[in-house]
């Protein structure tokens, strides 16, 4: 239950904040900062993290060539 909690306050973050605790997360695992097990965790919210942003960016290349199509129409 705490994964679909944790993939639900994922969805919630803007790109900026998805980025900024990814950030985050790299930092902590990297430097040793954390125990094993908690690495394991923070990696799978880092990974449920870029799949967030990854989803934002497509939206956003999907809607920037909506416009540049409206634009050459008009």
């Amino acid at each position: 239950m705490a994964d679909a909690k944790q993939k639900n306050d994922v969805g919630k973050l803007s790109f900026e904040d998805a980025i900024k605790a990814l950030t985050e997360i790299v930092d902590k695992i990297e430097g040793g900062q954390t125990a094993l097990q908690d690495s394991i965790k923070q990696y799978e919210r880092g990974m449920a993290l870029i799949k967030h942003c990854r989803g934002i960016l497509q939206k956003a290349e999907k809607r920037i060539e909506t416009i540049a199509k409206e634009e050459i129409k008009n």
